[in-house]
């Protein structure tokens, strides 16, 4: 099912803001950290950026944003913020009404922003529920972090223990597969899916070789790119309770302490990211974006055969 009211008269999606979902139904991937990255990242390269926080449990990015608006008042400094806003899980007598009071408070907030912002960066539960699903069926752009161990790689895909062969294609894989099927039948549209290896240590170890031979391995069955993330460095856990991120000013007025070279490493890590990303942010993401769409056209046509081949 797609989004009926983001939907033009011809049933296909009308030209909004570029969505960007952080999905994986694993919790401790780093979704959170890695949406509030790429919103400021955003932000600060001067575009109009609305994030969105369907766990409505959790609510880690919805606390991330509050802990940034907070520190910048109180610091008294400028920190460019998102217009964000959560989707409460409804409590109704039965499962169907609850998502139908969901999907409306989703539409609805997404209705109110989506034109009036260039991109929208979702962060999704670490479990399948229904809004977890409706989020990957709109995303144009799909992030996957997961910790680069064989523990988070089988929420993609299960594996031999001693071969390391795919066996079969976990429930999430299976999920977001559907999801670009029914994209594509929706508006003609290629989701754009990235997993990102967070938490990479420094030293490479056999069984980091084993994990990238096995993601190569299933990118190519599934076609999603692959790209490097956040190291397991605590500078990101204590950006968290005063809102920063890798990509704000390193002076000690806006951390509250002397930055470190940490921090430098860490920005350097986040701008990688990003760039892996390629989001349509310049002149060569408009162009990558502009070919993926001429060609999910050019695949809907039929093909021009010569007459060697008439009845």
């Amino acid at each position: 099912m797609f989004l009926s009211g983001l939907k033009g008269p011809d049933g296909r999606r009308e030209h909004g803001a570029h969505v960007i979902v952080c999905g994986n139904e694993k919790g401790g991937s780093g979704k959170s950290t890695t949406a509030m990255h790429i919103a400021v990242a955003l932000l600060r390269s001067g575009y109009s950026v609305a994030t969105v926080d369907l766990d409505g449990r959790q609510l880690s990015l919805t606390r991330y944003v509050e802990n940034r608006r907070r520190w910048a008042r109180k610091a008294g400094i400028s920190l460019a913020a998102p217009h964000h806003f959560s989707v409460p899980p409804a409590r109704r007598d039965t499962i169907s009404d609850a998502e139908s009071e969901e999907f409306r408070k989703f539409t609805e907030g997404l209705g109110d922003i989506e034109n009036d912002h260039e991109f929208v960066v979702i962060d999704t539960p670490g479990s399948d529920t229904f809004l977890n699903r409706l989020a990957h069926r709109i995303a144009d752009t799909l992030v996957t972090p997961m910790n680069d161990s064989f523990i988070d790689f089988d929420v993609l895909a299960r594996i031999d223990p001693l071969s390391h062969d795919i066996i079969e294609l976990s429930q999430y894989a299976s999920a977001v597969r559907d999801a670009r099927r029914e994209r594509r039948q929706a508006d003609n549209s290629i989701l754009d899916w990235v997993v990102v290896r967070n938490r990479m240590s420094s030293f490479t170890s056999r069984n980091e070789q084993k994990v990238d031979a096995s993601l190569k391995n299933l990118a190519m069955k599934l076609g999603f790119r692959i790209a490097d993330g956040i190291s397991e460095r605590v500078i990101f856990r204590e950006f968290f309770p005063i809102g920063l991120t890798a990509l704000d000013d390193f002076d000690e007025h806006v951390l509250g302490t002397q930055p470190t070279l940490s921090h430098l490493a860490a920005r350097q890590e986040i701008r990688q990211l990003l760039a892996a990303l390629r989001l349509p942010t310049s002149d060569h993401g408009r162009r990558r974006m502009d070919m993926r769409r001429k060609f999910a056209e050019a695949t809907e046509k039929p093909l021009d055969l010569p007459d060697i081949f008439a009845n």
